[in-house]
């Protein structure tokens, strides 16, 4: 039985590209520093601070509208320059304005940094899933972009851990750890992945391929958009409403809502390798988001049919996991096995943009309910969304089987 799981692990891992693999250590060594965003309610809420959840909700609101100007200065970006120059200039970009983030204390002057970072940080996005995309071989992109989930979340992992305790310490550090690493990777990139960047970023014979179709022109891609956008509003819950809901309502410590965190990445950096390995290929792409989408409602939902406990958090802290496992990894897929490699950027930038869009409505939102109605209704609320979300990408899935 052990060896039957080491070879299964093993296979799941196998086949991936050197490039693949570095990309992912550097994705590892920036989102280790991730700390300021999940903590960023807490610490305006704080009485040193001084502000209220509504503000809070709307500084990450400001965030997602940030990103989503990112998002598409990424994606046109990504096409025209490369993604190797755009991946760097934005995590040096990032570095910085994380330190100045944690300097500043007015309210505008913290929604401006606040936006800028956005900015910045999320050009870097597209241009990253287009590297994974070149890195990476059509048997095995759904691996390449879970292994590069599994990155960013072991990181989230440990920068949910150490957030924290840092927390608890002074919520300063965190903007200058989070600022850091953002830097340490940007060099990481600079000296091991340039070589790969150049030999890749444009193959003999690709400029003369036009794209196939314009995302914009994307009939079935558009409303793809459209259902990320409900789903993603909702998961951003739980970097925003949720670690209020652990501290208010549970009356959680920092060290606590951080193993929390801890305890998503981990599972994702367990189990997501060996179950898209199974998965891929089997069924659908939508077939799986579907599920993903209705699992995830379904932990929400249970935050209010169960009474506010510590093992009820990390119940429903486990569901929303497999949710998105089964959702997320698919839903890179989908949107990937449209593009051709000249509108990739393009692709990219528009799939960014929906989750930065959902920065703006979710926690916003989510804040605004949780304030004027109370946490029980926001958990009804988002758990329904959840499930609307799950229909909408069944429909899709069946409009889809009909072209």
């Amino acid at each position: 039985m052990f060896s039957f799981i080491i070879s299964l692990y093993r296979q799941a891992y196998s086949g991936l590209s050197r490039s693949t693999w570095l990309l992912c250590i550097v994705m590892l060594v920036n989102r280790s520093g991730t700390m300021v965003f999940p903590f960023m309610t807490i610490y305006l809420t704080r009485p040193a601070m001084g502000y209220s959840i509504a503000q809070a909700g709307l500084v990450i609101g400001i965030f997602g509208l940030g990103a989503i100007c990112g998002g598409f200065l990424g994606g046109r970006l990504t096409d025209r320059w490369g993604f190797h120059r755009v991946q760097l200039t934005a995590l040096v970009g990032g570095g910085i304005l994380f330190f100045i983030l944690g300097q500043v204390r007015s309210y505008p002057s913290i929604c401006v940094c606040t936006f800028l970072l956005s900015l910045v940080n999320d050009a870097f996005r597209p241009a990253n899933s287009t590297a994974i995309a070149t890195y990476s071989k059509e048997e095995n992109r759904t691996r390449s972009y879970s292994l590069n989930r599994l990155a960013i979340n072991l990181g989230w992992a440990v920068g949910g851990a150490l957030g924290g305790f840092l927390a608890s310490i002074n919520y300063h550090l965190l903007f200058w750890v989070d600022g850091a690493t953002n830097l340490l990777a940007a060099l990481l990139l600079r000296n091991f992945l340039y070589p790969a960047a150049v030999a890749t970023a444009h193959p003999a014979g690709e400029a003369a391929v036009k794209p196939v179709l314009s995302a914009y022109r994307d009939k079935i891609y558009l409303k793809f958009i459209v259902c990320t956008i409900l789903f993603a509003s909702c998961f951003f819950q739980v970097f925003s409403t949720l670690p209020l809901y652990y501290k208010r309502v549970l009356q959680l410590p920092e060290y606590m809502i951080g193993l929390l965190m801890t305890l998503n990445g981990l599972i994702i950096a367990v189990f997501e390798m060996v179950l898209v390995f199974k998965m891929e290929g089997k069924r659908e792409n939508l077939f799986y988001i579907f599920f993903g989408a209705c699992t995830f409602g379904l932990s929400y939902i249970l935050l209010n049919i169960f009474p506010p406990a510590v093992y009820v958090a990390f119940l429903c802290m486990v569901l929303s996991t497999i949710g998105e496992i089964l959702a997320m990894p698919f839903m890179n897929s989908f949107w990937i096995s449209r593009t051709s490699k000249t509108n990739r950027g393009q692709y990219a930038g528009l799939y960014t943009i929906a989750w930065s869009t959902a920065q703006v409505i979710g926690p916003a939102g989510g804040a605004e309910i949780a304030q004027r109605a109370g946490f029980a209704v926001l958990w009804w609320v988002v758990g329904v969304l959840c499930f609307l979300a799950a229909i909408a990408f069944r429909f899709l899935r069946k409009s889809q089987s009909l072209l």
